[in-house]
């Protein structure tokens, strides 16, 4: 197949009416197809009356001229290589330079402010708090960068980066989150055709996962817990109830038990989808389907919103008035409040002060292995996509909850 060019205007991402860019797009084999910014923008009706007409109106003939100009290059370049075609030289004589030099920051915030408009809050912020990072690193004098090109960010970059982290006092989790959403704007600059596939650095640099060790509770503990003596309606009973209640719900979210409305609710259980998972997935999200149980029921009836209609969230906190913004406000400020609560308690009774809303989710896994429950289950309770992603959950618990777990393999009484 013989290496051809033309012009497309990218209208994927704007309104009707409205400039799109012009692309020039490069095939050089029937699976190799690459986009290339020509930085004009038009509107269809001037891309329609100019490039694509044979005898253009007199207003559109120049930019024809113009945008026959580009391709006509761009032929021109193909045609002198002879048959031989070498991508690196065609950019670097098409361009003036590797198309490598685009600046991640621009894609950065595009896509922050494209998750920005479709609700996604939580992830636009993690998006926003990885560049800034990778700025800083990138800057001077413990001064921020202001842009950094895609074709810096080498395997070298990413290792010494990793070790700034550190110096930073920032764990090798953090420098997981922050770097996981580079590497997705690396994929998407690259499906795009912004930027060339050769320069992707995470072929070599693995993203580093840490270790997160995931603590829970004894039976010992979550009875102290559970019966400590409260006075009614204090913070301290709350913050104890909605953990209980999160334990309960086969670890449940926080931000799943705000989101939670009564048409989500039937007699004998209810169903919800995982906030956290429900764009990450292109799978069908699968409900998590959890019993109701009595104290369960006893929550909702003590702090329910009423009257308990279809579409009312079930607990007030969050109201259908609120946009994203305002509900993951509410949302971090109701986990910091039961977070603190739990913790006063936790030292009242002399248990692990650490005790946080993640506690309620590791209990509850270590609850269901104890007594028995297969991994398949569980995979499905927690909501997990596939079943490696709970065995890696497993796999971060302690050792001695583990090791509690191996023991009563013989323990036949």
């Amino acid at each position: 197949m013989a290496v051809k060019v033309n012009l497309y205007l990218d209208e994927r991402k704007i309104e009707t009416g409205e400039k799109a860019p012009v692309k020039l797009r490069l095939y050089i084999a029937r699976t190799d197809v690459r986009h290339y910014h020509t930085n004009m923008y038009l509107t269809f009706e001037q891309f329609e009356q100019s490039y694509l007409a044979t005898k253009p109106k007199k207003a559109f003939k120049e930019l024809k001229m113009i945008l026959d100009a580009i391709a006509v290059k761009a032929n021109s370049i193909i045609t002198k290589m002879d048959g031989v075609f070498i991508l690196a030289k065609f950019e670097r004589e098409m361009f003036g330079a590797h198309s490598s030099s685009t600046d991640i920051t621009t894609h950065y915030h595009a896509y922050i402010t494209e998750l920005t408009q479709n609700g996604r809050i939580g992830t636009a912020s993690n998006y926003r708090l990885s560049l800034k990072s990778l700025l800083l690193f990138a800057g001077k004098n413990k001064k921020p960068a202001v842009s950094l090109p895609f074709d810096h960010i080498t395997l070298d970059f990413l290792n010494r980066y990793e070790k700034w982290m550190a110096t930073e006092k920032k764990s090798k989790t953090t420098v997981g989150i922050y770097l996981r959403p580079l590497r997705a704007i690396f994929n998407k600059a690259i499906e795009e055709g912004d930027i060339v596939a050769e320069i992707y650095p995470f072929k070599k640099y693995k993203i580093p996962t840490g270790q997160n060790v995931k603590k829970a509770l004894d039976k010992q503990d979550l009875k102290k817990l559970f019966t400590a003596n409260l006075e009614l309606d204090s913070p301290k009973e709350k913050a104890r109830d909605f953990w209980f209640f999160s334990y309960q719900c086969n670890g449940m979210n926080f931000r799943d038990i705000t989101e939670l409305k009564y048409k989500n609710i039937n007699k004998k259980s209810f169903s919800f989808l995982r906030h956290k998972t429900l764009f990450t997935t292109k799978d069908k999200p699968k409900p998590i389907i959890v019993p109701l149980t009595e104290s369960i029921k006893a929550v909702i009836e003590r702090y329910g919103t009423k009257p308990a209609l279809p579409d009312n969230y079930v607990f007030p906190i969050l109201n259908n008035s609120m946009d994203e913004t305002e509900k993951l406000r509410v949302n971090q400020n109701f986990i910091r409040f039961v977070n603190q609560h739990i913790q006063k308690l936790a030292k009242d009774l002399e248990l692990d002060t650490d005790i946080s809303t993640y506690y309620a989710r590791h209990t509850f896994t270590t609850a269901a292995i104890r007594n028995g429950a297969k991994m398949e289950l569980i995979q499905e309770s927690l909501g997990h996509h596939s079943l490696s992603t709970t065995q890696n959950y497993w796999a971060g618990f302690e050792d001695d909850v583990k090791q509690e777990i191996a023991d009563k393999l013989m323990d036949f009484a």
